[in-house]
């Protein structure tokens, strides 16, 4: 899933929506770096944040999708996938990266990415 398909201005296509599932998430590699998970919500709605929790570091995208956030695997924080803040009561927040859905196809800004990111 790290190559880049098709780019348009500072966003770069990624996948289609459906390559995500329902409640679920997909992982976008990245060499070098931490990986980008991408949810998607019951109403087809993409978010994408890095794929760390800010509390033990667990990878949020082998988490539970209710609503509008994901629970971390590991010790069961919620994060508000929107803005990447970790749920009352616990304190922290994760990297969250703009997403969007056009046309059924899933893309990322640039202009958040280090140079070189989606190698």
């Amino acid at each position: 899933m790290s190559n880049v398909i098709e780019e348009k201005d500072t966003w770069v296509r990624i996948c289609r929506l459906d390559d995500i599932p329902a409640l679920g998430a997909r992982v976008l590699e990245r060499a070098d770096q931490d990986n980008i998970a991408l949810f998607r919500t019951a109403t087809d709605k993409v978010y994408a944040v890095l794929d760390r929790c800010p509390h033990k570091g667990g990878p949020l995208s082998q988490g539970i999708v209710a609503g509008e956030t994901v629970t971390c695997p590991l010790h069961s924080w919620n994060i508000a996938l929107a803005t990447g803040e970790a749920c009352a009561p616990d304190v922290g927040c994760v990297r969250k990266y703009p997403a969007r859905v056009e046309a059924g196809e899933v893309w990322l800004s640039l202009d958040d990415l280090p140079a070189g990111s989606m190698d």
